[in-house]
């Protein structure tokens, strides 16, 4: 009955006019009868009806409107249009097609696109007012998409609050480890001998039933170090953003450091992000000063939080201008570098073409150091994320 008519525009059409009658019909009732014309092609009237019915309608007031647009079309109403051609432009009126502008060569405009649904097009008009023709608006970025490549120093707060959280969702899923210790499983593959032979007890010491048990895998460990010296105040508001982020994913130990070192770890854990980095900035005494990056990582090397460093991803986020030695650095680094599981450095100036480590403190800490990241945008960060995200999966 539909030989050699394109099932995709006759589908198309006839679903709208359903829905210009009240059926709620979208793109899977649509996906659906193109499916059935193929598999199976209507030979005669009835069929073609049983078909589109099972397909289309999926509730019971909505038999009267079908009934009706079906009886419309195959008897006294407009023939569909039967190919993607087959209607001319100027009858394409329905809200449903539109037309595509001429090419630069010169050439007319296609008859429309029946098979999808686009923007409304618009009159472009020139500087001199005289109408151009139609012309589909731009479609433009998200406003977060559009502000990840923004330099830090450019955004306001509102905005440095709202990339935040869009990197908090970022890392929701961060990767777990195997830890050494065991919980009761049925679906564990190792016996769990203790419960076993408790349970034992209640059949006369025959093991009946065997308990199993599986490793406890947790999220791997972050540990967080960043720098908020005078030379990274336009830096400090984000990365207070990036550990929170990471406290509240993957339990991350959280420190600051100019001259001396502060943990804010929880503070950051606060509910509210403007709250949370409003007592992160009050607790950090010493911000916008000098910088002592080797004797704060040594401060967190001897400190109860010590442990913390064992197997974990250590992030040192710092432009690397440092007042002390370079070799207290590289010592420092050394002993890092035999407790952590990997060490990421994020510098803001890595990013740019023609950056060298040639800092004393940088060139010292980075033979100890898995990668050099930059973080100068929004963009950078989780950038930064994802590849702490695969590393952090191995293993």
């Amino acid at each position: 009955m539909l030989r050699g008519v394109d099932r995709a525009a006759f589908a198309v059409a006839f679903v709208a006019r359903l829905r210009r009658a009240g059926l709620r019909a979208g793109l899977t009732e649509t996906d659906d009868l193109v499916r059935a014309l193929a598999a199976s092609p209507p030979t005669a009237r009835d069929r073609l009806y049983w078909t589109a019915r099972i397909t289309l309608v999926r509730r019971q007031p909505d038999l009267a409107a079908f009934d009706e647009v079906f009886a419309a079309v195959f008897d006294e109403a407009a023939p569909l249009p039967l190919t993607r051609a087959a209607a001319p432009p100027g009858r394409r009126d329905d809200g449903v097609h539109v037309k595509v502008p001429a090419g630069g060569d010169g050439t007319a405009a296609g008859d429309g696109l029946p098979w999808a649904t686009l923007p409304p097009a618009v009159a472009a008009e020139e500087e001199t007012g005289e109408e151009s023709g139609l012309h589909l608006p731009e479609l433009r970025p998200s406003a977060l998409a559009a502000l990840a490549g923004v330099p830090f120093e450019e955004l306001d707060e509102a905005q440095t609050r709202a990339l935040g959280e869009d990197l908090r969702v970022a890392l929701s899923h961060w990767p777990r480890r195997r830890t050494r210790r065991h919980a009761v499983d049925p679906g564990g593959r190792r016996v769990a001998l203790r419960p076993t032979i408790a349970r034992a007890r209640r059949t006369g010491w025959e093991a009946i039933a065997v308990i199993r048990q599986r490793p406890v895998r947790v999220p791997r460990r972050v540990v967080l170090l960043c720098d908020v010296s005078e030379s990274m105040r336009a830096q400090a508001a984000a990365y207070l953003q990036l550990m929170r982020a990471f406290s509240l994913v993957a339990d991350a130990e959280s420190f600051a450091f100019a001259t001396t070192l502060t943990r804010l770890t929880p503070v950051l854990r606060h509910v509210s992000a403007a709250e949370a980095v409003e007592q992160a900035s009050a607790a950090v005494t010493d911000r916008f000063g000098g910088t002592r990056i080797a004797s704060n990582v040594r401060a967190v090397l001897d400190s109860y939080h010590g442990n913390a460093l064992r197997g974990a991803v250590v992030i040192i986020a710092s432009d690397g201008w440092d007042s002390d030695p370079p070799e207290l650095m590289a010592s420092v680094m050394a002993r890092l570098r035999r407790r952590a599981y990997r060490i990421v450095w994020l510098n803001p100036r890595a990013g740019a073409p023609a950056f060298r480590p040639r800092v004393a403190a940088m060139a010292a800490a980075l033979p100890f150091c898995d990668r050099l990241l930059p973080g100068a945008t929004f963009g950078d960060l989780a950038a930064a994320a994802q590849v702490m995200r695969e590393i952090s999966s191995r293993g």
